[in-house]
């Protein structure tokens, strides 16, 4: 870093966007649990979350963060939080009598993200490309936006109490309400950014709260800017920052922005409103410099840099982020050095892993490291030396496969194709299935962790094992499903249990990630080229075929989704990394087609969620997104069914990704969303299978007869119900098995009503 001889050297500061609020042994997750089971009470759980956040205050000042933010904490969803602070919270969930009934308040919150009998959750989608799950606002003109609530101020509070100074974060309101759907009874083409200025007046008074508690700064997180619909939103975002920015009476102002890009037009507005701060994500792609370059620097608004990477597991560059955040000492000011977004996104603690490989783990960083990280390049700048660089290896090992290149060099173009002519998946309509899983109980989690541990011999857990498949096989033949599965007992994760068995990737103990409120991922890390040794899912599959006369589905996960909940290297192209995993995959699928399987499921779960930010870069996405898929599931005979699953995403920008996929079944979330992509799929003509989700798993609600009956009657305006498959949104993993039986009788019982009042029909995908 250059100075001007004789100058005083600026002070940098550090800081980060948020962090992991589950605790380092899934505290939150427990006590959640134990709350919605009756086990504990509002005041055990609110003493639980008091101690987490205390906890991730210590643990950054012991790191050497300088800036610690606040009201990062959410007891399930920060925009669930930012909903109720609010008010903004449909009429089917009342307030509690007493407005300080703390019991009745969490009951209303939980209930608002999981459902009660009567009033069905909030819809469920995915954070922007992330794998974590956002609940989404329902506003109508009717809404009224006022602040009752006082979490970012008790959490502040609470935080000053302990001897920490915090930044309280909150969620920005443009990407409040751009997040945010019509609700049912909204008229046709309202759209909720109509509320902008009412919410505003309340954002304005919680600032003064905030202001009044002793906060000097306060962080709005306007992710939406790195989307084209933000990008549009330039107008509103001035609207914001004059608002706000305005006020006598208000902390200092940080609007942080990530996941991207935000364009030099927002950027300009940034610099021109009276906002202190700006954030910007200077990892996910280079064009943040570009945009600082052309609005000539920030003058005297301060650059939060976002240069240490918060969604992906390797080290930093150091000598190279602190070189970089040498010239952009010339672009502003005062800089403060912080991770690109919340490190939400990553595990706690590299040094809870103790089975990784020496070479690897040395490459890797996760919460606390990259605190460390961003501490230590603040320092370096402070105080102009680069002391600690020397001892930290930043590249990840290089894994090539000299094989797994040459078959893919090897491959034609008929890799990629299936026959336009095949037999069609089934002979009835509203054909029944479920989508893969079946509840894991206790005494299975307890095996396959005794196993685990070496205290269960394999011969006693595989027992273990084909008794939960007979329970699962027979159960669904009781029930009268149509197509069946064999639950997945042996299965820890859809992408774990793969990951466990391919080359080229490594699998942590501890690392620990949120994916939506209670519901922890453990993200393996895909470090080099990927093959399979050997036969993953042969052997559970054709033990539960051979216990019925019914078609059972083998299950495997899609490449895309293989790569988006993992933490992926970065020495090449993701496309190719996920040609590997769909040529390794391809031979799973030749393998169960030999083992006479001939429905083969083949979930691609996260193939909207991968879709860039931005219109321009969607179709290169796409084009090798499809193209994994395709080769992974291209080589069956045209009497197999292809099926693919996709779950809490919106799927309407990628219909045509979609019809691309060529499979024959795509069963996809709907039961929150109410129909939506299948009324978009209707409208192309869409002339494959296609199960709309009617049963919603992510919640410990039983749809009835009635309500299943009503989806399908929806889905059956929309597609042929030839066509039209009847499955739960999702895998049964998370449910127990009482509830979960239920809802399939219930569903079974709803298709045969359907069915009967619709008469004959082709076959199902013909």
């Amino acid at each position: 870093m250059a100075t001007t001889p004789g100058a005083a050297r600026p002070t940098v500061r550090s800081t980060v966007h948020g962090y992991p609020r589950i605790g380092p042994d899934r505290e939150l997750k427990r006590a959640s649990e134990s709350y919605w089971k009756g086990g504990t009470t509002a005041r055990e759980f609110d003493a639980v979350a008091s101690e987490l956040r205390r906890g991730v205050y210590a643990r950054l000042r012991e790191a050497g963060v300088d800036d610690l933010p606040s009201n990062t904490f959410s007891p399930y969803d920060h925009v669930l939080d930012t909903a109720v602070l609010f008010d903004l919270v449909p009429s089917r969930f009342p307030s509690p009598a007493q407005a300080g009934d703390r019991d009745e308040q969490l009951r209303r919150y939980f209930a608002l993200a999981r459902g009660e009998q009567g009033a069905p959750p909030l819809e469920m989608t995915k954070w922007f490309d992330t794998n974590y799950h956002y609940l989404v606002p329902e506003l109508s003109p009717s809404t009224r936006p006022r602040l009752v609530g006082d979490k970012p101020v008790a959490e502040f509070r609470e935080a000053s109490e302990a001897g920490f100074r915090t930044r309280p974060v909150l969620l920005g309101p443009l990407t409040f309400l751009l997040l945010a759907k019509a609700a049912d009874d909204a008229p046709e083409g309202w759209e909720p950014i109509e509320l902008l200025d009412q919410l505003l007046d309340a954002y304005a008074r919680l600032l003064g709260d905030l202001e009044e508690a002793g906060a000097t700064e306060v962080q709005l997180d306007e992710p939406i800017l790195a989307t084209d619909e933000g990008r549009a939103a330039v107008g509103h975002l001035e609207r914001v920052c004059q608002r706000l920015g305005s006020l006598t009476e208000r902390p200092s102002l940080l609007v942080s922005t990530y996941f991207g890009s935000i364009g030099a037009a927002a950027l300009r507005v940034l610099k021109d409103s009276p906002v202190e701060a700006v954030g910007l994500d200077l990892v996910t792609d280079r064009e943040g410099v570009g945009d600082l370059a052309a609005v000539s620097g920030l003058g005297a608004t301060r650059l939060v840099a976002g240069v240490v990477d918060g969604r992906n597991v390797w080290r930093t560059d150091l000598p190279a982020a602190a070189a970089e955040l040498g010239t952009l000492l010339a672009l502003t000011d005062e800089l403060t050095v912080s991770t690109s977004c919340s490190l939400l996104h990553v595990p706690i603690d590299l040094d809870a892993e103790t089975d990784l490989a020496p070479e690897l783990r040395g490459a890797l960083a996760f919460a606390r490291q990259k605190a460390e990280e961003v501490a230590l390049l603040g320092r370096v700048l402070s105080e102009g030396t680069d002391t600690g660089f020397d001892a930290v290896e930043t590249r990840p090992p290089s894994f090539t496969d000299a094989r797994v290149r040459a078959r893919l060099d090897a491959l034609g173009p008929d890799a990629y194709e299936r026959p336009e002519e095949r037999g069609a998946p089934t002979d009835t309509a509203l054909t029944t299935t479920t989508i893969g899983s079946f509840p894991q109980t206790p005494e299975l989690r307890r095996a396959r962790a005794a196993h685990r541990r070496g205290e269960l011999p394999t011969e006693e857990y595989k027992r273990i094992l084909r008794a939960e498949i007979d329970r699962v096989i027979a159960l669904q033949e009781e029930i009268g499903l149509d197509v069946l599965v064999h639950g997945e007992p042996e299965r820890n994760d859809m992408v774990q249990y793969f990951a466990e068995q391919l080359e080229g990737y490594a699998t942590t103990r501890n690392g620990w990630v949120q994916s939506y409120g209670s519901r922890c991922v453990r993200p393996p890390i895909l470090f080099g080229d990927v093959s399979r040794p050997e036969p993953m899912t042969v052997e559970w599959i054709t033990y539960a075929q051979s216990r019925t006369d019914k078609p059972v589905k083998g299950m495997l996960t899609g490449p895309v989704t293989m790569l988006a909940w993992s933490f992926v290297r970065t020495d090449q192209p993701l496309g190719e990394t996920a040609l590997q995993v769909g040529l390794a995959l391809r031979d799973e699928v030749a393998d169960l087609e030999r083992a006479g399987i001939r429905h083969i499921q083949v979930d691609e779960a996260a193939l909207r969620e991968l879709l860039p930010l931005r219109e321009e870069r969607r179709q290169a996405y796409l084009d090798w997104a499809v193209r994994s898929f395709r080769l992974a599931t291209s080589g069956v005979a045209p009497t197999t069914t292809v099926h693919t699953h996709m779950c809490y995403s919106e799927f309407n920008q990628i219909v045509g990704g979609i019809e691309a996929l060529d499979a024959d079944v795509t069963s996809v979330e709907a039961a929150r969303s109410r129909m939506e992509l299948v009324a978009a799929l209707g409208r192309r003509g869409y002339r494959r299978g296609i199960g709309p989700g009617v049963y919603d798993i992510h919640s410990p609600r039983v749809p009835s007869v009635e309500e299943i009956e009503a989806s399908l009657r929806l889905a059956v305006r929309h597609v042929d119900a030839g066509n039209l498959w009847a499955n739960p949104d999702c895998g049964l993993k998370t449910r127990g098995y009482a509830e979960a039986e239920q809802a399939l009788r219930n569903m079974v019982e709803a298709a045969r009503r359907v069915r009967a009042d619709i008469g004959p029909q082709a076959p199902a995908g013909g």
